[in-house]
């Protein structure tokens, strides 16, 4: 192999090994409250302490545990999560094990239906994005509201720190082909 084979090969892995970091998409599963479960909390401010310790994005995950037969999770408006409304909620999950995906920036509201536990502080503002002066303005000591809301689940787990290897192999398909196109016009 001459000095022109060996420069078309390093040139080749280069191209692919920069498809594959461009085309990396991570995203975090988080344990609601990093607590061992969903529920009423102890310190009253502990859903409107966690949110605000960690960066929240879209394809990140929450998920909340909780004894199916003792809780429930639903998502409500901002107005309703101010007032502890519980009655028409946006989202309604009961299975103890309940994943949302967070697909779009914004602000969501979370609480318990099952009666006076919203009361009790068992409530969560997540912002996705950018931090919220909503997160402020809706914690346990205050009486703001933000009438805004949006709908974003799924049910297929994403691991810890995963990566979309669909995507990956596309941009080394990509990639590589470009190389040797390169490479084909060089010899």
């Amino acid at each position: 192999m001459g000095v022109m084979g060996l420069s078309s090969m390093i040139m080749v892995v280069a191209i692919v090994l920069l498809g594959q970091e461009i085309g990396k998409v991570s995203s975090t599963l988080y344990k609601v409250g990093d607590l061992d479960a969903w529920g009423i909390p102890v310190d009253a401010k502990v859903y409107s302490k966690w949110p605000k310790s960690h960066s929240f994005k879209i394809g990140d995950s929450l998920l909340f545990l909780y004894p199916p037969s003792e809780d429930s999770l639903i998502q409500v408006t901002a107005s309703n999560f101010k007032s502890c409304n519980t009655k028409d909620p946006i989202l309604y999950m009961n299975d103890g094990n309940s994943l949302f995906n967070l697909t779009q920036n914004g602000t969501l509201y979370f609480t318990s239906a099952h009666p006076g536990h919203c009361s009790k502080y068992q409530k969560l503002l997540v912002s996705v994005g950018t931090y919220s002066a909503e997160a402020e303005a809706l914690s346990p000591s205050s009486s703001a509201d933000a009438p805004s809301y949006q709908n974003a689940f799924g049910s297929i787990p994403l691991s810890q720190k995963s990566s979309s290897s669909s995507l990956i192999s596309a941009f080394s398909i990509v990639f590589a082909s470009l190389a040797c196109a390169v490479v084909g016009a060089i010899m």
